[in-house]
């Protein structure tokens, strides 16, 4: 009795979540090299024009007292909007070469953006109106932007715009069909069920707990009925296991693919849980900055208010008055300079240029550009931040860890890991080109990162370090799930298949006795 009711919820969650498990599968091998149509930084750069010292008139004090506000040196970057220099603080939009503040965009300014972004007339676009959600900005901070246009092209480009006459997303007919063999059917991107959000997490957490519950009993039943020592008959022929058909398939499958299903499963059932973290630990100590230094803590906040604050150090707008971005700018001819930052480090006030590849480089007052920070002053900075500096280790990564992974290796290598450890065992990478912190991590995320990312996406030093090894560990789990799920939809469309069958026999019964009796009458 047991079993048969093992058998029968296996089956009929299989009935209910073939179809979606069979999305997820393939799916899951799309998402290792694509995602949703995004910008990225680099895209950015790559799109600005090279900056002209000749265009940058106006100072960042300058451009700051224009707006109104107070604003620090980090809220403040020079680059392009509409082809010319401009500052863009909190928000604000100044020109480098007039001074005069950009406010809601026109529509010739949104023409330019696209026809820019494309290279293509705004003239040959059709422009429509996005209001409500719709594939493409469901699922991201767009939605939040809205009224936005979309010009579409007759080659498949297409580029939203908003208000801020900035192009904030990008696709093609590549990229649309790329998400939609991966994020859109892995993260069921569908429009109806993604603008309702609640109801998406909702779905998606319990089709996936319960999926996992299925897998498990299906994993139970194979193993309860596979036999070592061949008591059953297949084809005239001793046999561990006792179906044939597709129910053989299923039940081999099943037992080599099994264990991947269910981590699987689960894993992806926990994306958008919350994780129990560890009990409060008390804050750090406040260090008291010492010459040059801003004032630095490194304690529950972190990364936000600690570490990347102490790197920093104490610098203002004024700092920055005695060399104009005109003068930066020419000292780094040879480069394609598409944006300059204002920043520091250990309260030494520094440009930092985004150039056209993406890459960052740092640049002295004086004209001089960076390298590299002295690790030496780096970890010096680390301790003094520290509550406990004694305990602090540090160490120089070449190559990626546990903690900080990126499989399209992009993330900067090598990087200096900090060890705190404090109560919370936190860690911090930070890149020497440019002295921030680019990776953080505490024990308060080590759940998460080996029931979600570790478990569903294989995400292991181990694997990510020795490629295609991943890649063909993945891939390999994924085309066995695929196949585990076309024999379950196989087998489930037998069973409603059958069902149906005698329903519709049941009414032609019910329909033959009706009219015999309708007869005798």
């Amino acid at each position: 009795m047991f079993f048969r009711i093992l058998l029968m919820l296996h089956r009929w969650v299989g009935v209910a979540l073939c179809t979606l498990f069979l999305l997820w599968f393939p799916s899951g091998i799309g998402m290792m090299y694509w995602g949703m149509p995004a910008i990225t930084v680099r895209d950015r750069l790559e799109r600005w024009p090279t900056l002209d010292p000749s265009k940058v008139v106006l100072s960042p004090m300058e451009a700051v007292q224009k707006v109104g506000v107070d604003a620090t040196p980090d809220q403040v970057r020079l680059n392009s909007y509409d082809g010319r220099p401009a500052y863009r603080i909190a928000g604000a939009i100044v020109y480098a070469d007039t001074g005069e503040e950009q406010g809601i965009a026109s529509r010739d300014v949104r023409d330019r953006a696209a026809a820019s972004w494309t290279g293509q007339s705004a003239r040959a676009a059709r422009v429509d109106s996005v209001t409500g959600p719709d594939q493409w900005t469901v699922g991201n901070q767009l939605r939040n932007l809205r009224p936005l246009w979309k010009y579409s092209w007759v080659n498949g480009e297409q580029v939203y715009i908003g208000d801020s006459g900035e192009v904030l997303l990008y696709t093609t007919r590549w990229s649309r069909l790329a998400a939609y063999v991966s994020a859109v059917p892995h993260w069921l991107y569908f429009t109806p069920l993604r603008a309702r959000q609640p109801l998406w997490i909702r779905f998606t957490t319990y089709a996936a707990m319960v999926g996992t519950a299925g897998a498990i009993v299906g994993v139970v039943i194979g193993i309860w009925l596979y036999s070592p020592r061949k008591r059953y008959r297949f084809a005239g022929a001793p046999s561990r296991i006792p179906y044939r058909g597709q129910k053989r398939w299923h039940v081999i499958f099943g037992l080599i693919f099994g264990l991947a299903t269910i981590t699987w499963t689960f894993s992806g059932s926990l994306a958008f849980l919350p994780f129990p973290a560890p009990r409060p630990v008390p804050q750090a100590r406040q260090v008291q900055p010492q010459a040059g230094q801003g004032r630095g803590v490194i304690g529950r906040r972190g990364i936000d208010g600690g570490l990347a604050a102490a790197l920093r150090g104490s610098v203002a707008l004024k700092d920055f008055a005695d060399v104009h971005p005109r003068q930066v700018l020419g000292h780094l001819e040879g480069f394609d300079v598409k944006e300059l930052a204002l920043t520091s480090f250990a309260g030494q006030p520094l440009y930092s240029a985004g150039l056209s590849d993406g890459t960052t480089r740092l640049i002295g007052l004086d004209g001089h550009v960076i390298d590299e920070i002295e690790r030496g002053a780096i970890i010096d900075i680390v301790k003094a931040a520290a509550a406990r500096p004694e305990a602090v280790e540090t160490r120089i990564l070449e190559q990626y860890d546990y903690y900080y992974l990126d499989r399209r290796r992009q993330r900067p290598l090598p990087v200096i890991l900090a060890q705190m450890h404090d109560a919370d065992e936190s860690r911090y990478y930070i890149d020497p080109k440019t002295a921030t912190v680019v990776g953080t991590f505490s024990n308060r995320t080590s759940a998460r990162r080996f029931f979600y990312n570790g478990l569903h996406s294989l995400s292991f030093p181990w694997l990510y370090n020795h490629r295609p090894m991943w890649d063909i560990v993945v891939i390999s789990c994924m085309a066995g799930g695929t196949v585990l799920c076309v024999t379950s939809l196989l087998l489930a469309w037998r069973v409603v298949g059958r069902k149906l069958r005698r329903v519709g026999a049941a009414a032609m019964r019910r329909e033959r006795d009706g009219t015999s009796l309708a007869a005798r009458a």
